[in-house]
């Protein structure tokens, strides 16, 4: 997973609330064995319409999108957050989440971003014209006009992100600890290592 500090750049104006993963990548195209091309599916029946944000020149390559309430609601598929960042979004700023999508999001390295709703207002504004920045660090959102937002995000998952540790990369960083422990339950259990080496 790819360190996550700043995400900066113009900010898909969406806004829709209770978008849930059926909308965000359709069942169709869970089939697939691979993430890659998850985002010529995200948000397919919404890119029916000529005039759609997602296709628009002006927001390609978004790597954020600014949602309303609620998103990521329905299904549990994480082939929703393959999706978005198949797309190239890094980060969702929103007035609330899924759990289960937010958890699904974390653990690809996207970040979620809870704002109440009159920031998420101001946003949507500002995104129509200019980028919006977020800094994980100082867990704050900005504007070229001098608006400033703050987020809460649990400690756990900002250390996560800011390091680019998914579970894989967690499990490995604990190696030597792992390594030592192995040694002295072969030390203290010698029966045990015997069996694992016959096997």
């Amino acid at each position: 997973m790819e360190p996550l500090r700043e995400v900066s750049g113009r900010a898909i104006p969406f806004g829709r609330k209770n978008i849930d993963t059926d909308v965000i990548i359709p069942a169709k195209w869970l089939k697939t064995i691979t993430r890659d091309g998850l985002g010529r599916g995200a948000f397919e029946t919404l890119r029916e319409d000529p005039g759609n944000l997602f296709d628009s020149p002006e927001f390609a390559g978004s790597p954020i999108l600014i949602a309303g309430d609620n998103f990521g609601c329905g299904s549990s598929r994480e082939h929703a957050a393959w999706a978005l960042l198949d797309l190239g979004v890094r980060a969702v700023i929103a007035p609330s989440f899924s759990d289960i999508f937010s958890g699904n999001a974390f653990k690809n390295g996207i970040v979620t971003v809870v704002l109440p709703q009159t920031a998420i207002d101001r946003l949507m504004e500002v995104a129509q014209t200019d980028p919006v920045s977020i800094d994980l660090e100082s867990q704050t959102v900005t504007t070229p006009f001098q608006d400033r937002f703050t987020f809460e995000i649990d400690p756990f998952r900002k250390h996560c992100l800011l390091e680019g540790l998914d579970e894989v990369g967690l499990t490995l960083a604990r190696g030597d600890a792992i390594a030592r422990y192995e040694n002295d339950a072969k030390a203290a259990l010698p029966w045990l290592a015997k069996g694992v080496e016959h096997a």
